[in-house]
């Protein structure tokens, strides 16, 4: 179980909304779904700082939250592709929008 989940103690929507995708990583792996990256090994080469371990946790926890679905294929060998939930494409605008002020900023900062 992943620390501070529930820990809302205000009822603070960005609090809740930092439970869900907050973090390192979690931003970065909805991003690049979104993008059509789907396998797991398609993620890591994308993410080349993150651990096997890490990205199995953030997965498991983005499809826990029902943020994104897991798709097995019955093939040999098995393969599995994630994709956002209905519910993952209402944090869309989100990303978005943080990937509108990332891209400003770092225009700033240069």
């Amino acid at each position: 179980m992943r620390k501070g989940k529930n820990f809302n103690p205000n009822e603070c929507p960005v609090t809740h909304c930092l439970n869900l995708i907050g973090g390192k990583w979690k931003p970065v792996v909805i991003h690049l779904l979104r993008k059509g990256c789907n396998r797991f090994s398609m993620l890591q080469k994308a993410i080349p700082d993150i651990s096997k371990q890490m990205l199995t946790q953030q997965l498991r926890e983005l499809e826990e939250d029902g943020l994104i679905e897991r798709k097995i294929f019955a093939e040999i060998p098995p393969r599995v592709e994630y994709y956002i939930s209905e519910y993952g494409q209402t944090l869309f605008p989100v990303i978005d929008a943080m990937s509108d002020w990332g891209l400003k900023d770092m225009k700033k900062v240069a």
